[in-house]
């Protein structure tokens, strides 16, 4: 396909279709209202469907990221425990799967780096959870992460429960720095009215760590009308537009055109296509992009896959 390169910024990869299927399902999105006419993708997540799903819209390469969470790992492996499993049996087996919750980070991590390291088009960004392991073990692990072809991290506060200046997060910020890490994190709202990541929220941790690559996902999300304030205090931090684009007209999100006038006030060189991939569909993305008043044609095939090439330092 001819054209100007795409890029997808925000994909999540499982290691098996029941997996992919049960995120997908379990991940309510409740932040922006009801709206009718959302798409979503007919793909599980594995690494052959992102492929498949690249090849078929004409994206060059994708960033796929560890949405890693100790509520949703332990909701997930008894989920995947067996339906005949009882009493006694399944009380310790929830005790086993406990007790190996480090580790199970770390094996998720090990595997998306694994899975991904002969394959040219797929960047992985492991995860981090404060809660999984220690600051130094987190640490120790991101440099091994690094060493193996990492080339960033994924935070989810809201799915994490924690506070973007959670002084645990300090040395991982600190690493991510020495290492060259890109830091993509979730923006948006918590059901519970918690700040975890509203946009206002990352602004201590862009005082404190100047030499951060920061990524912040969905434009604000529920939170959108935080954006521009946080972009225009810290011109250097970067965006994605995934799931938000899908949500335009919503009650709680912006409409197609307050989109397209708050990535005009941010700077469009600043934003990133992404597409929440299995989530959202890597082709209608590019249509929704495309579609946006206010920008220029040409800045908006920027969004589409150059701003990332040129911001991310991506070998496309």
């Amino acid at each position: 396909m001819t054209g100007p390169v795409r890029v997808d910024v925000h994909m999540h990869l499982y290691p098996s279709a029941a997996s992919g299927d049960w995120w997908k399902t379990g991940y309510e999105i409740w932040e922006y209202g009801d709206k009718d006419g959302v798409t979503f993708s007919r793909f599980s997540g594995t690494v052959a469907d992102a492929l498949a799903a690249m090849e078929e819209a004409g994206f060059s390469h994708g960033i796929a990221v560890n949405l890693l969470s100790v509520d949703l790992f332990r909701e997930e492996a008894l989920a995947m425990l067996p339906a005949d499993l009882h009493g006694d049996d399944r009380a310790k087996a929830a005790a086993e799967i406990e007790a190996t919750m480090a580790e199970r980070f770390r094996a998720a991590n090990r595997w998306l780096v694994g899975a991904l390291a002969p394959i040219q088009q797929l960047t992985p960004y492991v995860g981090v959870d404060p809660w999984a392991l220690s600051p130094s073990q987190n640490v120790e692990h991101l440099r091994e992460m690094a060493g193996r072809g990492a080339r960033g991290v994924k935070l989810h506060p809201v799915a994490q429960r924690f506070a973007p200046n959670d002084p645990r997060m300090r040395p991982v910020y600190d690493a991510c720095e020495e290492l060259g890490l890109v830091v993509l994190a979730h923006t948006g709202s918590a059901r519970g009215g918690e700040p975890f990541a509203e946009p206002s929220a990352f602004a201590e941790v862009l005082r404190a760590h100047p030499r951060l690559v920061m990524v912040l996902a969905h434009l604000g999300g529920g939170s959108w009308r935080q954006t521009v304030e946080l972009a225009l205090a810290f011109p250097e931090v970067t965006f994605d537009l995934c799931e938000i684009v899908e949500w335009t007209g919503a009650p709680n999100a912006p409409t197609e055109e307050d989109l397209a006038r708050m990535i005009r006030e941010i700077g469009p060189e600043r934003v990133m296509l992404g597409t929440d991939f299995p989530w959202y569909d890597l082709g209608r993305t590019v249509e929704l992009v495309m579609g946006l008043p206010v920008l220029s044609t040409g800045e908006k095939e920027r969004i589409l896959g150059a701003n990332a090439v040129g911001r991310l330092a991506l070998e496309v």
